[in-house]
């Protein structure tokens, strides 16, 4: 276990089991749940976990506090060098770009929900969200883009024109619209989102756990081809905007607190 000073310095993502239901929460509330570099291993491996134990049907992916999360901590994800690679090999990959969970996951989000906050959260299959929750795809006003999904999930969830009007926006929309969007399953007042989550992974727990992975094993086949195509571009993306003037201000602007200047170059 982390001592008090490492969860601090970078948080912490814990596992917790009831009964079929594996529920993980993310713990950073003094960074508004920004995610470190250590905490994303921790997640993928207790996503691994979940996902590689017979005995849990369900998981529930939640964070601590009133906020999701403000997005990743990127002073320590970014360098000159690029980004830090923090999912090890073979493990359950929480935006579902590799190996994804054979189970199925439930998000529950409430307050800030920035960048990959929402991919993780598409990422899974039903999400819960608070009547407080805020939404926001921020990454090109830091100078990058979306590496974690966002550039095709927005697209099979709600159509071209309203993933091209919050995308390139980079505006933040509130619980009604995601649900509108159809991001979010449900809306509920702020306290009763982990509630209801739980209502609902106990519903699902109820149903035949083999039946409901080839449900969803058979719903990914018909995403794979155009998803894989999509992944395939996240490093050219990447590269891209890294070896950008614009990546540098958006990094320093995010450390210095304040807006930032970019030259389009």
């Amino acid at each position: 276990m982390p001592n008090a000073t490492d969860v601090v310095t970078h948080g912490e993502v814990t596992l917790a089991i009831d009964g079929r239901i594996a529920i993980i929460t993310v713990e950073n509330e003094a960074k508004l749940n920004a995610y470190t570099p250590q905490m994303m291993t921790q997640l993928s491996t207790h996503l691994t976990a979940f996902d590689d134990d017979d005995d849990l049907w369900v998981a529930i992916l939640r964070s601590a506090g009133d906020h999701t999360t403000a997005g990743l901590d990127m002073p320590k994800f970014f360098s000159a060098d690029g980004m830090v690679d923090a999912v090890p090999e073979g493990q359950v990959d929480p935006f579902g770009l590799t190996r994804r969970c054979r189970k199925p996951v439930i998000a529950v989000v409430q307050g800030i929900t920035y960048t990959v906050g929402i991919e993780m959260m598409l990422a899974a299959d039903i999400a819960v969200a608070a009547d407080t929750a805020r939404f926001a795809q921020l990454e090109a006003k830091r100078g990058i883009a979306p590496l974690g999904g966002a550039h095709f999930r927005y697209l099979t969830r709600t159509g071209w024109g309203n993933a091209m009007y919050h995308l390139l926006r980079c505006d933040e929309f509130d619980a009604q619209r995601a649900l509108e969007l159809g991001f979010v399953q449900e809306v509920v007042p702020h306290g009763r989102q982990f509630d209801r989550a739980l209502e609902l992974a106990r519903e699902i727990c109820q149903c035949a756990p083999l039946g409901l992975r080839a449900t969803k094993q058979a719903a990914l086949t018909f995403l794979e081809d155009a998803e894989r195509a999509a992944v395939a571009q996240i490093p050219a993306i990447q590269a891209k905007v890294f070896a950008t003037e614009d990546f540098q201000e958006g990094v320093a602007s995010f450390v210095e607190r304040r807006a930032a200047v970019f030259q389009g170059r």
